[in-house]
């Protein structure tokens, strides 16, 4: 085996585990996972090393995301098994003669995938693919139109929750943050709204609800469902 070819072939395996971890990082996402520990758990179960954190009982809170788990521990094992199968017989079926074609045709994979990458590092190519990938897994689930909640983390008792709004409820339209009652009376914090088409940004007490906002909220599970009339993404009936 050439050692440059050989090297090309571990960059081809590097390149995709980098997709495929993204691309499920991605879906976790659209559960709620917070987007580090999205990528780190998803790292683990592709690669089956068993490392686990208190983080990884996350993936394990609702029945979508050990849906998603479980997919995704399948996918890696199976991965694994085929690249290392498809590799032993692409080193053993190699003739001398080959090698300079199989190099050069091998590079070519190598740079659209990287052009790839790069070309989804641009930030509003990145945010239509979540946006189409978010719009496809609805379609899929049969999301309907009702307010969308998701946990994100755990602080003692409470959670920190992403909140979507397909309609504002009728108690907070028209009302700014400061006259909702959110937090004197529900001891709910609203603490980031990503409005349509804008970059997520502090909530202040002027901040008005609209549809299609994004809230990262801050209390007790229960009650920020109860109040925005929201309940989890893709769960069944």
């Amino acid at each position: 085996m050439n050692i440059y070819l050989a090297f090309t072939l571990f960059a081809l395996i590097i390149l995709g585990y980098w997709i495929i971890s993204e691309l499920f990082a991605m879906l976790f996402r659209f559960t709620g996972l917070p987007e580090e520990k999205a990528r780190f758990q998803v790292i683990s179960l592709l690669t089956g090393c068993g490392f686990t954190t208190h983080e990884s009982e996350l993936l394990l809170t609702t029945r979508p995301r050990r849906r998603l788990t479980r997919i995704t521990m399948l996918f890696g094992y199976v991965f694994n098994i085929t690249i290392v199968s498809a590799f032993i017989n692409v080193f053993f079926s190699l003739k001398i003669s080959e090698l300079a074609a199989d190099l050069i045709s091998s590079l070519i994979p190598v740079l659209v995938i990287l052009f790839i990458l790069a070309f989804m590092r641009v930030p509003a190519v990145r945010a239509w693919g979540d946006r189409l990938i978010e719009q496809l897994a609805g379609r899929i689930a049969g999301r309907d139109t009702a307010n969308s909640l998701w946990p994100m983390d755990y602080i003692g008792q409470e959670t920190i929750a992403q909140v979507s709004l397909n309609e504002v409820p009728e108690e907070l339209q028209n009302k700014p943050l400061s006259e909702s009652g959110l937090k004197t009376e529900h001891n709910i914090m609203v603490m980031l709204v990503e409005h349509p088409g804008r970059q997520a940004e502090p909530a202040n007490a002027r901040t008005v609800f609209q549809p299609g906002d994004k809230l990262t909220v801050f209390g007790n599970y229960a009650v920020i469902g109860q109040v925005f009339h929201a309940r989890e993404r893709f769960t069944e009936q």
